[in-house]
């Protein structure tokens, strides 16, 4: 209901103007290309709910990059982006798991550094399989279920936004009462903030974070893991400045 989107009505005058949404070209098969990095399987989980939704097909393809390769790549670009935000991706990307994940079935991982003649074969027995198994619709009422998903989600995410607010402050009046510069103040901001922004994100997303040793705390939830883990990381990025 109501207007379409303005991205929409682009798309689908691109279409138009192409000839893909009428005569002979209608009957042939239409690819959506989703180029990006998707590094979180929920990103991923929305498109194939949309496959769901309207029983079309679905499939995936993984380029797998060696993380030194993928700096090396950044830097020969016209417009290279800071070797810390691949860093982060990299810590973050999630592959998919055919073994784990039903909904993943159709998907294909390959190696983005050992191209070979081999791989479109592969692609195209992707794209012919996933063609001729399209996602069927789920019984249940999946757009209520993500509906109320999204309602928890932001009300958590907005709590916990108000929460980070306090610890940021409370950090940087315990900075400024250990002499740290006025000079250094602003620097310690702009880290605790970035900080926050990708805490929150990792809430958004569900990723679960881990203590210390590497094992999950299970008695606490996501979002009380992750504020006591984000007064950690908060509590170190001042130590930085406070030891200098």
């Amino acid at each position: 209901p109501g207007p379409a989107p303005p991205a929409w009505d682009s798309f689908v005058r691109c279409c138009a103007e192409q000839g893909l949404l009428a005569g002979a070209a209608a009957a042939r098969p239409l690819y959506l290309i989703l180029d990006d990095n998707f590094y979180y399987r929920s990103m991923r989980y929305e498109v194939y709910q949309l496959a769901r939704r309207y029983s079309l097909s679905f499939c995936q393809l993984f380029l797998e990059c060696p993380l030194e390769q993928c700096l090396q790549r950044n830097r020969l670009r016209s417009h290279p982006i800071p070797d810390e935000t691949i860093r982060l991706m990299a810590r973050k990307i999630e592959i998919p798991d055919l073994e784990k994940n039903a909904w993943e079935q159709n998907s294909l991982i390959l190696k983005s550094f050992e191209c070979t003649s081999e791989d479109d074969a592969q692609i195209i027995n992707l794209l012919a399989t996933a063609l001729e198994n399209p996602v069927k619709q789920n019984e249940e009422n999946t757009e209520q279920k993500e509906a109320d998903r999204v309602t928890c989600a932001a009300s958590t995410v907005h709590q916990a936004d108000q929460t980070c607010r306090r610890i940021i402050s409370q950090t940087m009046k315990e900075a400024k009462d250990k002499n740290v510069l006025p000079s250094e103040m602003k620097s310690l901001a702009e880290e605790l903030n970035k900080l926050k922004a990708e805490f929150l994100e990792d809430l958004r997303q569900g990723s679960h974070l881990k203590n210390q040793t590497g094992q999950q705390n299970h008695s606490l939830d996501p979002a009380t893991s992750l504020l006591s883990s984000f007064q950690l990381e908060a509590t170190n990025v001042v130590n930085k400045y406070v030891l200098k």
